[in-house]
Formats: C-alpha cells, structure tokens, sequence
C-alpha cells in the first residue's frame, strides 16, 4: 500500500506540474495596423480651369446627372449644343451654348438652364466683355452682386425674367443663365455656382 501511496504522490506531482506548464502566457499585444484617412472630398474635386479649346458636347460642359444632382430634379429632355462662330472683331475665338431642360415638343427658347463658354485671343479681352456684359445687365436695372465660384470671382446678375452668373478665367468667359425664373431667387446660389464650376472643369 505504501508503494502504491507513494505512486499516486508522485502522479498527483507530476499531473500538477503538467498543468502548471500548459497554463496559458501572457501574450503581447499584435502590432498596431497604420490608419490611412481618405481623402477629403475637396481635394477629390478639380479645379476650374481656362478651357482654350471648348468641348463639342454638353456632357462635356455639365453632363446630364451632374445637372439633375446639382437642380435636385431630373430635367426634362436632351441637352442641345449651339456652336457660335468666331468673331474677331471683339476678340472671340470660339463660343458654345448648352441648353437644358427642354421639354418635349418644344425649342430651345423653352430651355430652363443655359450654360455658355467662350474664348477670347487674351485675358484682358475676356476680362473686358465680361465687365461690358454686366454693364450692359445693370444699365436694364438688373441686381448686380460679386460671389464667389470656386476659389475664383463671378458677378451674380439678377433681372426681372432671368438671373445669370458670369465670370472669366484666364481667356474663357462663362455664363449660366436660369430662364424665366426656374431657379428659386433663394437658390441661386446653391446652384448657379456649382454648374459654373462643372462647366469650368474639364471630365477627367
């Protein structure tokens, strides 16, 4: 009995120093993983640019979800595209038109947002009709105001039947016009800016 004591001593012994060496370690913590930050949405956006050859479509302009993302509402019809010719006697080298929100069965007058670039042989050119349009809009009596598009300057004009934002960059000039007071006064410039800022910035 004394030996089979002793055996069962000697198992329990080992046994528990068994567990004792299977008993789990501490373990180090894993190694932190670097947090990349996207990118902020400004910095996804391009910046307006002089467009010196003007595009010959109007999704190249504003495309049509663009537009209906900045209205808030699809509009109606196919954006149609005027090209002007050039007029060297005031310096302009080119000029599109892009009319949109058309409905059906109906011309361009019925247009709800127009969009126009041109270019000119020179900055100051561009910079000069610019001035002679507002002039012009302010002499009818319109509501002149400077604001902002982007990081550059544009004059928001506001008449009785149509309200327009105008400005230029480097030898391009741009306008968007709201027709017939399709866009709220109080909206104005939630929308006018965007699209000139779209109409400035070339697809990528």
């Amino acid at each position: 009995m004394r030996g089979i004591s002793l055996f069962m001593a000697l198992g329990a012994v080992a046994f528990t120093a068994a567990c004792s060496s299977a008993s789990p370690q501490t373990q180090s913590p894993p190694p932190q993983i670097p947090k990349i930050n996207p990118p902020t949405s400004a910095s996804k956006v391009p910046a307006m640019v002089d467009r010196p050859a003007l595009p010959d479509d109007c999704d190249l302009v504003v495309d049509a979800d663009s537009m209906n993302a900045i209205i808030g509402q699809e509009m109606p019809g196919v954006p149609q595209i005027i090209i002007g010719i050039k007029e060297p006697s005031i310096g302009r080298t080119g000029k599109i038109d892009c009319y949109y929100g058309i409905p059906a069965k109906q011309g361009l007058p019925a247009a709800k947002i127009v969009i126009g670039l041109s270019t000119y042989t020179d900055e100051l050119t561009a910079r000069t009709r610019v001035t002679e349009s507002v002039e012009a809009e302010r002499q009818d009596g319109a509501k002149i105001t400077e604001v902002d598009v982007g990081k550059q300057k544009g004059t928001l004009v506001e008449g009785k039947d149509e309200q327009l934002l105008i400005g230029s960059l480097g030898k391009s000039t741009f306008v968007v016009r709201s027709r017939n007071n399709f866009v709220p006064r109080e909206n104005l410039m939630k929308i006018l800016p965007p699209l000139a800022q779209r109409a400035m910035t070339p697809p990528v």
